[in-house]
């Protein structure tokens, strides 16, 4: 297994420029010199662009159309509000010490141990390649809407055959471009995506322009199919421009089929696609490995990002319930094309952001699978990950996850998997929230986070408020998560996992057993209770056994300690021989199977060694000094 140092335990070194390094220098692939990215080009760029992702240009008509504008504004604030407790969470780690690549497995695992956090590590990774086929689907609806040959569109350019087969060779084409830009590195993917930024505000701008500018209009509508293969009658929506009408049918909920896979819509199906449209709040922890100051940029810009986001969205949920007639909204998700000033520049936005989107997740999962792999949590299986350019690109990867992204095109459907991924990602925020409940809990002196602005109530209620949501979009890709993450977890705690992490369990233990031992007072002793306490003296442990083991029956729920004393003056040794003893010593309790502590001391004689123990251990009542027992 890989050896780690805790970030717990590794705390920034401020190198002449003021940059924070982490102890060891390794950052990530590649090391120090690979932290070349900014806050704006590594934090805020990336997470702006995966929480717009599709859902910004295609389906803000889908959310406020079927939920209304009240209960969009709800879910709005609900998955705001889960995404704030995690993001509290995250800048609380990712301020405490060392941020190194892998971004929430790396803040998990280090925290709750590899058997908790290799499991959601690698669910996260999912999430994450699902995330990235959800928008190239996404993508791939937007681009047949307009040049499909089953498109109603009249803009003289559908040549574009449709079909599932055709949709899966259009998901594949740009899967290659993406998986080609992450495979030559994280420089080009930032440049890549300030560039898309620049197209996607100039895009939004042109939206919000033209909800004001552009007067009342009728937009046909592309027929759907009737039950019987026949086509139902063409539609007409009604840009209505600023309409109090308009806004008071709006208002309250009208839950109908989703036009794009026939099944009937509710809260839960429309929540899911809306937060799945916002869970990129990793997207600047994923690209840790590559920033210049972790610690600092990680909170910073996704903080910003978050607040820049839900601004836009809350505003054009506005704007499309002012302005657009329920038919409209429910029955053309790519409306804004419609009603835009230059439709051209929302089409280059929904592309750019769409493949982003889509970049973001690609690169973010083959970083996460990367330091997965550098672990050695999963074996061979994760081997070909651990392969890296000369520039510390890790193109082993991206490739594999490239592969698993494919798999999941098959799925056809942006959003049949929308609940999948909501789930997924739902399960990863909820174990950073955990993560950083239990640090708070366990009041580690270590854990001293620069960010203050959390509490174990905002842990809490974010770990609460992701498991309830869960179960509300889909208790059965709950429940599977959840047994999904359980089974992970068994197998690795079957391989076992590197010790060096420390076990954030282990900090909570000793923090419950010292409140309650302060409580125990000796005063309040009395006879009915009284439980035997028994230090077996143990001289030659390896015929002990079963002497072990009858002490073990004798002690009846008491208190049960295992003696040796070392001959020897430690005035006249180098080193205390003691110490190195302790381990052998509790291998043999686990051996035994007894419950019991173990004391070793340094003596100049067996008599003041027993006295020693005797007081060391605490204990008041009997001391067992077996049959033949000498000294070792």
């Amino acid at each position: 297994m890989a050896s780690e140092n805790s970030p717990l335990l590794a705390y920034r070194l401020l190198g002449d420029e003021g940059v924070a390094f982490s102890a060891n220098g390794a950052g990530g692939p590649g090391g120090a010199s690979a932290r070349k990215l900014s806050t704006f080009l590594g934090v805020v760029v990336p997470t702006v662009l995966s929480m717009f992702s599709i859902v910004v240009f295609l389906r803000i008509g889908f959310v406020v159309g079927h939920a209304g504008l009240l209960q969009a504004l709800a879910m709005l604030l609900v998955a705001y509000f889960i995404l704030a407790l995690t993001v509290l969470s995250v800048c609380a780690i990712a301020t405490n010490g060392a941020v190194r690549g892998g971004g929430a497995y790396f803040m998990i695992s280090r925290t709750l141990g590899p058997e908790v956090g290799g499991s959601i590590g690698l669910m996260f990774y999912l999430a994450n390649v699902c995330g990235c086929a959800v928008s190239l689907l996404g993508l791939v609806e937007a681009v047949l809407d307009v040049f499909g040959a089953d498109s109603a569109r009249s803009s003289g350019l559908q040549v574009l055959p449709q079909g599932y087969g055709w949709n899966l060779l259009y998901g594949s084409l740009l899967l290659g471009l993406v998986g080609g830009v992450c495979t030559l590195g994280a420089g080009l993917y930032a440049r890549a995506s300030f560039l898309t930024f620049l197209l996607v505000s100039g895009s939004l701008a042109s939206v919000l322009v033209s909800f004001v500018a552009v007067g009342p209009r009728s937009i046909p509508l592309t027929p759907r199919p009737g039950p019987n293969g026949s086509s139902l009658p063409p539609q007409v929506g009604h840009f209505t421009g600023f309409n109090s009408s308009t806004l008071k049918a709006n208002l309250g909920a009208g839950y109908s089929k989703d036009y794009t896979t026939g099944a009937m819509m509710n809260f839960a199906s429309v929540f899911a696609v809306l937060f799945n449209g916002c869970t990129g709040i990793m997207a600047g922890a994923n690209m840790s490995g590559e920033l210049k100051d972790p610690s600092r940029a990680i909170p910073l810009g996704t903080i910003v990002a978050v607040a820049y986001t839900f601004f836009i969205y809350t505003l054009l949920f506005f704007l499309s319930s002012f302005t657009c007639d329920r038919t409209l909204l429910q029955e053309d998700y790519g409306f804004f094309r419609a009603i835009s000033l230059w439709p051209p520049l929302v089409l280059i936005g929904i592309y750019a952001t769409s493949l982003s989107a889509s970049m973001s997740s690609l690169i973010g999962a083959s970083r996460i699978l990367h330091a997965l792999a550098q672990d050695d949590l999963f074996g061979v299986i994760l081997a070909p990950a651990k392969v890296v350019s000369r520039t510390g690109n890790p193109w082993g990867a991206v490739l594999y996850s490239w592969g698993l992204v494919q798999l999941v095109l098959l799925a056809g459907k942006l959003n049949t998997l929308a609940a999948v991924v909501t789930v997924f990602y739902l399960v990863a925020y909820a174990a950073v929230d955990l993560s950083c409940l239990s640090l708070e809990w366990a009041s580690a002196p270590n854990f001293r986070p620069t960010f203050s602005l959390f509490s174990w109530h905002t842990c809490l209620l974010g770990v609460a408020s992701c498991l309830l949501m869960m179960f509300l979009i889909s208790p059965g890709a709950a429940g599977g998560s959840l047994l999904l993450m359980g089974l992970l977890s068994a197998l690795l705690t079957a391989r076992g996992g590197p010790s060096s992490w420390g076990y954030v369990s282990q900090a909570l233990l000793f923090h419950q057993v010292r409140k309650y031992l302060l409580r125990l007072d000796v005063r309040k002793d009395h006879v009915k209770f009284w439980r035997p306490q028994l230090l077996l003296l143990v001289g030659n442990p390896r015929g002990a056994l079963p002497l072990l083991r009858l002490a073990n029956q004798l002690k009846k729920g008491g208190l049960y300690v295992l003696g040796h004393v070392t001959l020897g003056d430690l005035d006249c040794l180098p080193s205390d021989p003691v110490q190195p003893q302790y381990g052998a010593w509790l291998s043999l309790v686990d051996r035994a199977q007894v419950k019991a502590f173990v004391d070793l001391t340094l003596s100049p004689s067996v008599r003041q060694g027993a006295q020693h123990l005797l007081r060391i251990s605490g204990l008041e009542s009997e001391v067992l000094f077996p049959w033949g027992w000498s000294p070792q």
